[in-house]
C-alpha cells in the first residue's frame, strides 16, 4: 500500500464519490447513442451554405471530420472505461449499505440537493427525528461508506 493513502482525506473522497454516481450511471447508459451519433457525423458529406460569402476551399475536410470524429469517440471510450471502473468500485460498497443509510447519503449529497439545503429536514421528517440526529445519521452513514471504500478510517 502506497504512503499517500495514509494522508488522503477517506470522507472527502467518499462524498465526492457520492456525488459522481449519477453522472458515471448516465455516461454508462448514455456512451453508445454518443458514439453512434459521432460515426454519423463523420460519415456524412458536408453541404454548402448558401450564405453569399465567397469560402477558402479545403480539400481535406472530409479527412479532417473524419480525424475529429475518431478523437471524439476515443475520449467517449475512454470516459466509458473510467465510468466502468468507478461503478466496480463504488456499487459493492453502496449496496452493503442499508436502505436507510442510502436514503440519508442521497438526501445530503445528491444532486438535486446542495447541503444544508433542508436536506436535514427532510430526513428528520422521514425517520420522525430532530435536526441534529439528522445529521449525526448522516456522519454514521457516511462513516460506513467510507470504510467500505477505502478500508479502515
Amino acid at each position: 500500500m502506497s504512503i499517500i493513502w495514509k494522508y488522503l482525506d477517506k470522507r472527502s473522497a467518499a462524498v465526492d464519490a457520492l456525488k459522481d454516481y449519477s453522472n458515471m450511471k448516465f455516461i454508462i447508459g448514455n456512451t453508445n447513442d454518443e458514439i453512434r451519433a459521432a460515426y454519423e457525423k463523420m460519415g456524412g458529406v458536408g453541404s454548402p451554405q448558401p450564405d453569399g460569402m465567397p469560402h477558402a476551399h479545403n480539400p481535406h475536410a472530409a479527412e479532417d471530420r473524419i480525424v475529429k470524429g475518431i478523437e471524439e469517440i476515443d475520449v467517449l471510450r475512454e470516459r466509458y472505461r473510467q465510468a466502468v471502473e468507478y461503478m466496480e468500485w463504488f456499487l459493492p460498497a453502496w449496496e452493503e449499505l442499508s436502505e436507510d443509510d442510502r436514503y440519508v447519503l442521497e438526501a445530503f449529497y445528491s444532486e438535486d440537493n446542495e447541503y444544508g439545503s433542508g436536506s436535514a429536514d427532510d430526513v428528520a421528517d422521514y425517520f420522525g427525528i430532530e435536526r441534529a440526529s439528522a445529521y449525526r445519521r448522516k456522519n454514521r452513514a457516511l462513516a460506513k461508506l467510507t470504510t467500505l471504500l477505502f478500508g479502515k478510517q
